[in-house]
């Protein structure tokens, strides 16, 4: 995927509709077209980068406090709203289906319906400290 046929792209140039919350120079915020709850916005950077770490420091701090305000005003806005998700999925193995970076905040309130579904293994996994420790030493330091 590329420039010319990215949706968000094509979105940021203004050769799509997208119901657009917030704008600058660097960022845009606009309603996801299939929202988990109402109110689910997506945060995008102007410049294409599929990848989290594509993006300079600046550009990637700018996204959460937008989303912030963001997430605060769905509060007031929409009361049912009792806590917000904020997601990103960075990679297709990690569920990204847009590959363009995308912040997502997403409005949640009490039985909605939406979560991570974890089996039933997982909540069995617990890591001694010596696994902790030799996952720790894979990345570390930096």
């Amino acid at each position: 995927m590329n420039e010319k046929t990215c949706i968000f792209c094509i979105i940021v140039n203004k050769e799509a509709f997208a119901a657009v919350l917030y704008e600058d120079d660097d960022i845009v915020a606009f309603m996801d077209i299939k929202p988990i709850n109402e109110g689910h916005t997506l945060i995008i950077p102007k410049k294409h980068a599929v990848l989290v770490e594509e993006l300079d420091n600046k550009l990637y701090l700018k996204l959460f406090p937008i989303a912030r305000k963001i997430a605060k005003k769905i509060k007031e806005k929409i009361p049912e709203t009792t806590a917000i998700n904020y997601f990103i999925a960075d990679g297709e193995d990690a569920g990204q289906e847009i590959f363009h970076v995308h912040l997502h905040v997403i409005p949640r309130k009490p039985n909605d319906g939406f979560g991570f579904t974890f089996d039933e293994e997982y909540y069995n996994r617990l890591l001694s400290e010596k696994e902790r420790e030799s996952a720790r030493d894979k990345i570390f330091p930096i």
